[in-house]
């Protein structure tokens, strides 16, 4: 003993020791991780420390960087404000002294009057006047002290910084001052931040709340903004905007006089009236364009510069930097810029020229002066240039002060361009550029431009011969150069001191003669001269810096864009796009015809042409793909896929050295033009009708050839790219030289629209819309940006007519613009929504279409009118609103083109897509006159109504008026605009009228848009592709999937699943109240009620869509239709489970024997065993002998239970149907022919023709007699086996319910219900067979009869399983042996009564609570299952679609054809196998836990239940018949468990409540356990009546709907209600010869498809009649064919030509008949693989 304790002592100190070991080693393992951690968060930390220190020193470097240009001048700055300081502090003292005397002064008067007040108080008047003389006093003295603080500051001012109007009272300006302004005047314009951080052109181009309001003056901080908007509307008035005063000083005295007007006298007024606003002060117009030039990026200063030059004004040629004065010449912002002209020759022949100004080598005129001057130099130029416009900016401008900051220093250049006319001042154009401020002050500026001019210019005031600036121009005059000296004090006429050399005085000179001799000088001067001036050549010079070299990204995009023009050198411009643009020539041309002959079909064309059309289009595709990318392309591919900054100027270079090569050309080719056009105008009014007139027409003929094919800019080589794409994604690989993958190319695209470049929307030249391209673009555009909202603007309108220049104006962007033919076909381009105002426009971008102008001279006899009706229609359906643009006041020209708008419109009614427009009338002359313009609108009026009347007409639509078709308002959707120019060109600025007009226009427009709710960018991909198909199909029935109504199913099928799972829980909890006996009748009032609280929320969330949603404009449309559909869908809801629970009623009372009987027998055993165990209480230790009496005792019990009960047996439902049939057809032995289930299975059947026989004789009848009784077999035509078909559904699903309400799984198995069937399947063969012309041999019903047995087979067995389960005592009493048991066990160890009863609550509940879990369970599985499982997450459209790919997966023949002839069977089958592959495969991790969880809440319920009885009864004082009352209340809506379920067990003496309750919370857990044990995928869902299981409720929910199918090819009806009202109609219709249709004589199979069908003028035979009908009448046939809305076009899925060409020889085996003759397949089907055909799955449906 002593030695096991010792043994056991020594192993615990083992033990204890190992421990001991064990955690130290733990605690060193645990030591040395947190070393290695520390070691870790070290290293981390350092090397973070590093980060931060280098990011420190960047951040320092940067700053030191950044700081650099003010360094030199800090300590000078700092100075200066010491000085100021100094002065501030003088001014204060001062201030103070003066303060000190008033306050004397006061205090003295104050005494004196205190004084004269002791010596006269009764003397009131007295008191008065001396008051009187104290407020004057005070009054003067504080004028003096205001007039003399402002001479200070103003000297103070003058201290600092000296004035320098034009060169007046000119001092030196040092360095610091000037910064110190700038900075200043930075601050007051709001760009401090701007001047390092660059505005963008992107900022100012957006629109913004500031850009809709028209502004003629603002605030300070406002102007930069002002000055941009007006600038890109062309408005010249965006130097002269007006500053708002804020001068609370004026204010304050305004108040002043107000209170007390008798206090001040005129000299006060006076004195204080002129203390406003110092001229000084206010910011100069100059100073804001300067501002805003040195704080633009590269691409806003070419923009502005471009805009300046279109206002005609003068342009920054070289320009000091702000702080370091260094010199720039932008050169770049001039490259956009072209000057046209026109000159005489020596012949007198006028000669249009046009060239970028860059290039232009003119003669150049340079002004400049010496020291201060009394006349306004800019304004002498501009009197040569154009009087009537202010090009240079001078003094005497609107809004000019004295102070300007930026100017000096400053060159300007403007160019005088002669219109061809004797009017004009010069004979050619000439270039001016003007130096601003003293010459003297800027040598390089005076140096590189004396050098560069042919004539120079000079200013001078009085000068003394020694003077710095007289010997500058001495030596100017001795140079070879023409000059010409002007005096501003000196009042001589002109004279030419020597050769070249002139002087003129200004002095008391009239402005006009002056002008007139100077401009005769300057043309003496340049007549003598050779020298020109070009632009370029400025950036020859040194020591200034040229913008394009000190922008490395410029540069490097220059160098990209010449290596692309190097490979154009000696290139003949004509065949430059047929050379190096392959792709989009000849072939795409081809093939956009073919496209258009495919969409158009001859009335006489068969799927075989439809079908040869396309393989030859695919064999033009496989052409293009073969063609050679050319190196052109090549490098303009790698040079576009370059950094975002560097891409944007290789673009802009590009672009503008392609103008540049392009132009001589062009300009040589449009003056062929105009020379030939004339010579044939006068052969045609000679009225010559030669040969010679043909000869010189077909010569403009082809000039007007090659100025298309000449034509040649960057939308040409964007179009290649995009025809690259497509014929890589037609053949679906990428062409071998294409240096990057293809799907790549449509991301370059979105780019450059983001970045502000137009795309191409329609192709002018083939007269076509890429969509493959554009809806790629879309696309990657929306990956870029996300799915934006845009509100889309067109413009429409007659050629040359303005659009492009309107659009450009109003928003700033880049369509081209030039006389002539310029847009060609369509483009698009975004314009950016402020994130301020997407807030109040609901959208986030406009996008702007402009198009190629209508009735274009160039088209005339090629299709022109056809082709600009396709445009119309197409840009306004695209369009929210469209500008109609009308040259004058006449619309006529536009007439015929807006009724095709119109007619379109009325024949998209249905689509309701309520389009605007606006018109707007261009070049009217008098559009102030009142009375005109409501004339005008008034005729307009008149006109659209009178055309809308006609259209409808045609239509046979109800419209009156132009407003019931497109929404317009003839008050306010009319604009008159004043011609473009004030003036005559070339030198006439833009019309500031015609800006005004604009602005109007742009707020009309935002006004429209604001109330639209315009699109997202994926509907306006789907927009376009249905707009182009509708387009093609010339009758143009526009088929609108939108992603709007798309949008709209998914939410009816969320609305819809809420009620219907609403009201299943519902049905449940009223099911288990109904088997409680709660219960007795179920109303339709009941339903609806606890329907109420679901169905209110489902019309406030719809509601809330319709009336919310960002589409609601085009969702309105179905509003009505989808209330009516939810409300239908309510009302079968409630009808329907109104019958289920009724007959749920009606069977509880046909099982209510079993039941007893069941729970009879339950509880007598129950009494039988207390009994017993009470006879054996005292041997309750020996638990051999109370088990072996048990034994006796139960089997004595059982085998009396069983002599008093029939036994349940095994059923054969299939033995049952033979003897019946048997029955029926006593002659024919049914098992002698239909042995081992040898019968043909009615549902796979390929045609029914062997099953009928004709009734009498037509000639067809007989035609097919004649061939039976020769072997041929007769045929059913497609029409009959559609309708024996629809027969056999229809019956097999009214089957499927009697079985389900014959409720086996409760009340057994009958063969009653198996004559039912047979006699239901007999009266609706008898009755169909009286409509027919054929009746049924016995086959058809036998063989019907035994397909539909043996398909109910296993469900009918199922059920009667779960009823033997239930009911046969064998098995359920066998099965609670145990529960007994332990019972009885209790009673002989004493248990009490409660003790007892409690367990015997929890057995009896243990069957409830797993029916209870196990369908909550389901129910919960359901909807798991449809948020989860993908095939079952939408709409019956998107489970089609899963089940077309499973299908094709799967490749099985039998399957399809069920699919085909069997739709509604295949789903459910469908279903059922995805709810068993789910519960499978997610069983642990989905359906488990979901069971559990059910179990839990569950086991709380009903322990809850038991508290609140027990809490009851002990309130009540109450008996356990209470309790047990209370109880299953309590319960009866989650379990089906009643007081009669205890009514044989006796419970009387149950006394102990809490006892009661504490047993069952004991023992209610190991119920749930062993319940919850036994759940597994084998007793999930087979324990559940099949009602109840998840793919029962799941098929509920997508077969409650329309099942009919297409008459001829079998789609099936996408109506989600059953017995819908209306059409049926399908998306997608296929094959007809999968539905076994042929044609008549043959055993051809047809290869037509539904949609195209109808598009011709073919027939087909319906019935067995000789009756032809046209396939486009097809209605005419009447019955299931008038019942179809089947619409015109080519919306097939390539999915089922890809089935027929698999499965060939399968469905000629299926139908006995061949895919041959007129059934032959095209070739173009077997291209398809099983790829393309699931791609094409996910592309349509």
């Amino acid at each position: 003993m002593k030695d096991r304790i010792m043994k056991q002592r020594k192993r615990r100190e083992e033990e204890f020791n190992e421990s001991k070991e064990r955690y130290k080693r733990e605690i060193k393992e645990k030591e040395e991780s947190e070393e290695k951690m520390c070691e870790e968060m070290k290293r981390e930390r350092e090397e973070w420390e590093k980060q931060k220190l280098e990011e420190k020193t960047r951040r320092e470097e940067q700053k030191k960087r950044t700081e650099k240009e003010k360094q030199i001048s800090d300590e000078q700055i700092q100075r200066l404000k010491s000085e100021m300081e100094g002065i501030i502090r003088e001014k204060e003292r001062i201030e103070r002294q003066r303060q000190e005397e008033l306050e004397d002064l006061e205090k003295r008067l104050t005494e004196e009057r205190n004084t004269r007040e002791d010596q006269h108080k009764t003397s009131e008047e007295t008191l008065k006047l001396l008051e009187e003389q104290h407020e004057e006093e005070l009054k003067r003295r504080r004028v003096e002290w205001r007039e003399e603080y402002e001479r200070e500051k103003e000297e103070m001012k003058k201290k600092i910084c000296s004035e320098t109007d034009q060169g007046e009272n000119k001092d030196i300006i040092t360095a610091e001052v000037r910064a110190e302004r700038i900075q200043h005047l930075l601050h007051k314009l709001h760009l401090e931040d701007r001047y390092l951080n660059k505005l963008r052109a992107a900022d100012v181009l957006q629109i913004t709340e500031h850009s809709l309001q028209s502004h003629e003056s603002c605030a300070e901080e406002e102007l930069i903004h002002t000055f941009i908007q007006k600038l890109l509307m062309m408005d010249y008035r965006a130097r002269c905007i007006k500053t708002k005063e804020k001068n609370e000083h004026d204010h304050t005295q305004q108040r002043e006089k107000d209170s007390s007007e008798d206090e001040f006298d005129i000299f006060d007024e006076i004195s204080f009236s002129n203390k406003g606003m110092n001229q000084s002060e206010r910011i100069h117009p100059m100073d804001v364009q300067m501002a805003v030039f040195h704080c633009a990026d590269g691409f806003l200063k070419q923009l502005m510069v471009t805009k300046l030059s279109q206002c005609q004004y003068a342009l920054p040629l070289l320009v000091p930097h702000p702080f370091t004065q260094q010199i720039e010449f932008p050169l770049w912002t001039f490259r956009q810029i072209n000057k046209s002209w026109k000159i005489r020759n020596t012949n007198n022949e006028t000669i249009s020229q046009i060239q970028p100004i860059y290039k232009a080598e003119t003669p150049m005129v340079f002004f400049f002066r010496f020291g201060s001057v009394s006349s306004s130099k800019s304004q002498l130029m501009n009197s040569l240039i154009n009087e009537k416009h202010n090009t240079f900016f001078h003094r005497n401008c609107p809004g000019s002060s004295r102070t300007r900051v930026l100017m000096d220093g400053v060159v300007e250049i403007a160019w005088f361009c002669p219109s061809g006319t004797n009017m004009d001042k010069f004979s050619d154009c000439v270039s001016f550029c003007n130096l601003h401020g003293d010459a003297g002050d800027h040598e390089k500026q005076l140096q590189i431009l004396t050098e560069m001019s042919s004539v120079n210019v000079v200013l001078l005031p009085r000068l003394d011969r020694n003077d710095r600036d007289m010997i500058k121009v001495q030596e100017l005059f001795k140079y070879s150069k023409p000059l010409i000296c002007v005096f501003t004090e000196d009042e001589s006429t002109v004279i030419e001191m020597k050769k070249g050399k002139y002087k003129v005085g200004l002095k008391d000179r009239n402005q006009s003669d002056v002008s007139e001799e100077l401009r005769r000088a300057i043309n003496d001067c340049l007549s003598e001269s050779s020298s020109t001036f070009r632009l370029e050549d400025v950036s020859k010079h040194s020591d200034i810096r040229v913008d394009e070299e000190d922008d490395e990204d410029c540069r490097r995009g220059r160098e990209a864009a010449q290596q692309m023009m190097s490979l154009l050198e000696k290139k003949d411009l004509t065949e430059i796009k047929e050379s190096f643009l392959p792709h989009q020539g000849k072939l795409w041309h081809q093939w956009s015809q073919k496209n258009k002959e495919l969409h158009r079909p001859r009335a006489d064309e068969i799927e075989m042409d439809i079908s040869r059309k396309q393989t030859e289009m695919t064999k033009i595709r496989e052409q293009q793909h073969k063609s050679d990318i050319r190196e052109f392309m090549k490098v303009f591919i790698r040079k576009i896929n370059l950094d975002e900054h560097e891409n944007m100027f290789f673009l802009k270079w590009f672009k503008i050295l392609l103008d540049e090569y392009t132009l001589a050309d062009l300009t040589a080719l449009h003056h062929k033009y105009n020379e030939k056009w004339s010579r044939v105008l006068k052969l045609i009014d000679s009225h010559d009708k030669s040969e010679h007139l043909k000869v010189e027409q077909t010569e403009l003929e082809r000039i007007s050839e090659d100025i298309e094919a000449a034509s040649f800019g960057l939308e040409h080589i964007m179009r290649e790219i995009g025809q690259i794409y497509e014929s890589c994604s037609s053949v679906k690989k990428n062409k071998k030289d294409l240096q990057v993958h293809f799907s790549s190319l449509p991301s370059l695209a979105a780019e450059m629209m983001i970045s502000g470049f137009p795309l191409e929307l329609m192709d002018g030249d083939a007269a076509h819309v890429p969509v493959i391209w554009i809806s790629a673009v879309l696309d990657r555009l929306i990956q870029k940006l996300g799915d934006q909202r845009v509100f889309v603007l067109s413009v429409l309108g007659i050629q040359s007519s303005g659009k492009s220049t309107m659009l450009n104006a109003m928003f700033g962007l880049q369509f081209a613009i030039s006389a002539g033919r310029c847009t060609r076909g369509a483009f698009m381009q975004l314009v950016r929504v402020s994130d301020e105002m997407k807030t109040q426009m609901n959208f986030d971008y406009i996008l702007v279409v402009d198009t190629e102008g209508l009735r274009a001279p160039e088209l005339a006899g090629r299709s022109t009118r056809h082709h600009d009706n396709d445009l119309a229609r197409f840009v306004f359906v695209l369009g929210n609103l469209t500008l109609i643009n009308i040259f004058g006041e006449n619309p006529s020209e536009m007439q015929d083109v807006l009724q095709i708008v119109v007619q379109a419109f009325m024949r998209m009614r249905r689509v309701r897509l309520n389009p605007s427009c606006v018109f707007v009338h261009q070049n009217v002359s008098d559009v102030t006159a009142i009375e005109k313009n409501m004339e005008g609108r008034r005729r307009l009026q008149e006109t659209l109504d009178q055309m809308t009347k006609l259209a409808a007409e045609e239509e046979e639509c109800d419209a009156e008026c132009f407003s019931d078709v497109i929404r317009f308002d003839v008050y306010n959707d009319v604009k008159y605009f004043p011609q473009l120019w004030e003036g005559n060109p070339p030198m006439a600025p833009p019309n500031p009228n015609y800006c005004e007009n604009i602005q109007e226009l742009k707020e009309t427009i935002m006004s429209h848009a604001a109330k639209s709710h315009g699109m997202m960018l994926i509907d306006l991909k789907y927009r376009i592709k249905d707009l182009w198909e509708a387009l093609l199909n010339e009758g143009f029935v526009f088929s609108f999937r939108s992603s709007a109504y798309r949008k709209l199913e998914t939410k009816y099928s969320r609305w819809s699943w809420s009620l219907r799972g609403a009201m299943m829980e519902t049905e449940n909890k009223l099911h288990n109240k109904i088997e409680n006996e709660a219960i007795h009748k179920v109303e339709e009032t009941d339903l609806q009620r606890e329907l109420k609280k679901t169905s209110e929320e489902v019309k406030k969330s719809m509601s809330e869509f319709f009336e919310k949603d960002r589409d609601k404009d085009i969702l309105i449309q179905w509003k009505t239709s989808f209330e009516i559909k939810i409300k239908k869908l309510q009302e079968n809801i409630v009808r329907e489970t109104k019958r289920k629970l009724n007959e749920v009623l009606q069977q509880r009372d046909l099982k209510k024997k079993i039941d007893d009987q069941r729970k009879h027998h339950e509880n007598t055993l129950y009494e039988k065993s207390r009994e017993l165990a009470l006879k054996l209480k005292d041997k309750r230790n020996d638990e051999e002998t109370l088990k072996k009496e048990f034994d006796l005792f139960w089997e004595w019990s059982v085998k009396k239970i069983i002599r008093g009960t029939p036994l349940i047996r095994d059923i054969d439902v299939m033995r049952d149907v033979r003897e019946i049939l048997s029955d029926i057809y006593e002659n024919v032995p049914v098992g002698h022919w239909r042995e081992k289930s040898e019968y043909n299975n009615i549902f796979t059947v390929s045609s029914y023709s062997e099953y009928v026989i004709l009734k009498r004789f037509t000639k067809i009848a007989f035609r097919e007699a004649i061939k039976e009784s020769f072997g041929f077999g007769r045929t059913l035509c497609p029409a009959d086996e559609a309708q024996i078909r629809s027969l056999v559904t229809d019956v097999s699903q009214q089957t499927d319910r009697m079985i389900k309400l014959f409720n086996i799984s409760k009340i057994g198995y009958n063969i009653s219900y198996i004559q039912q069937l047979i006699d239901y399947i007999k009266t609706r063969v008898t009755e169909h067979q009286e409509g027919v012309k054929y009746v049924f041999k016995n086959e058809f019903f036998m063989d019907l009869v035994l397909s539909i047995c043996e398909r109910s087979n296993k469900m009918i067995t199922d059920q009667h399983r779960l009823f033997r389960e239930a009911n046969d005592p064998v098995i359920y009493v066998e099965k609670k042996r145990e529960e007994y048991y332990s019972i009885f066990q209790k009673y002989c160890h004493g248990a009490t009564s409660a003790a007892v009863f409690g367990e015997i609550i929890c057995q009896k509940l243990k069957e409830p609570i797993e029916q209870s879990v196990y369908k909550k369970t389901a129910r919960d599985l359901r909807d798991k299952m449809r948020s989860n499982c993908e095939s079952l997450n939408g709409n019956r459209s998107n489970l089609e679609k899963h089940i077309l790919k499973t299908l094709a997966e799967e490749e099985d023949f039998i399957k399809y054809m069920n699919y085909i002839h069997n739709p509604r069977d295949h789903f459910k089958s469908f279903i059922r196998a995805e709810v068993r592959r789910y519960i499978s495969d997610k069983f642990s991790v989905s359906v488990l836990p979901k069971m559990k969880e059910n179990i839990e809440l569950l086991q709380q319920k009903i322990m809850k239940a038991a508290h609140k009885s027990t809490e009851h009864v002990q309130v009540n004082r109450g008996d356990v018949g209470l309790w047990l009352k209370s109880f299953t209340q309590q319960i009866s809506d989650e379990l089906i468990f009643s007081e009669k379920d205890l009514s044989g067990v006796k419970h009387d003496d149950v006394d102990d409540f809490n006892l009661l309750e504490d047993v069952m919370r004991r023992e209610l857990p190991a119920i749930m356990s062993d319940i919850s044990r036994r759940f597994n995928t084998k007793t999930f869902p087979v324990n559940l009546d099949y009602k109840f299981r998840p793919d029962e409720l799941l098929i509920d929910l997508f077969c409650q709907c329309c099942w009919v199918q297409c008459p001829f090819c079998g789609a099936i009806c996408t109506n989600t209600i059953e017995n819908h009202h209306g059409d049926h109609s399908a998306p997608f219709h296929r094959n007809n010869g999968l539905n076994g249709w042929f044609y008549r004589g043959t055993t051809n199979l047809q290869i037509n498809i539904c949609t195209s069908a109808v598009a011709s003028n073919r027939s087909f035979y319906h019935s067995d009649s000789d009756i032809m009908v046209l396939w486009r009448e097809y209605r005419r046939a009447g019955g299931v064919y008038a019942d179809w809305s089947i619409t015109p076009d080519l919306s097939e899925l390539p999915y089922w030509k890809w089935f027929v060409c698999r499965f060939l020889k399968d469905l000629e085996k299926y139908y006995n008949k061949t895919f041959e003759g007129r059934g032959e397949i095209p070739d173009e089907w077997r291209r398809y693989t099983k790829q393309d055909a699931i791609e094409s799955l996910d592309r349509y449906m």
